[in-house]
């Protein structure tokens, strides 16, 4: 997915940083030129893989940085 990765790469380089909102599914579909529901997909994907995580009514924030 595209948006996914356009957003994982922001996180990896600091562009969005832990604790920061990720633009807004509206947002995102507007830019990409893409439905709503492909936009939230993305989101989705990044909570699944712990990159985001979602605080309802407010929306997606970066998740804090995994030890490695």
């Amino acid at each position: 997915m595209r948006i996914a990765a356009l957003l994982r790469q922001q996180i990896a380089d600091g562009t969005l940083r832990p604790g920061q909102p990720t633009p807004s599914i509206t947002t995102l579909s507007q830019e990409h030129g893409v439905a709503r529901q492909t936009a939230a997909k993305a989101l989705r994907v990044l909570e699944d893989e712990g990159r985001v995580y979602r605080v309802p009514g407010l929306g997606y924030y970066v998740a804090a940085e995994k030890p490695e």
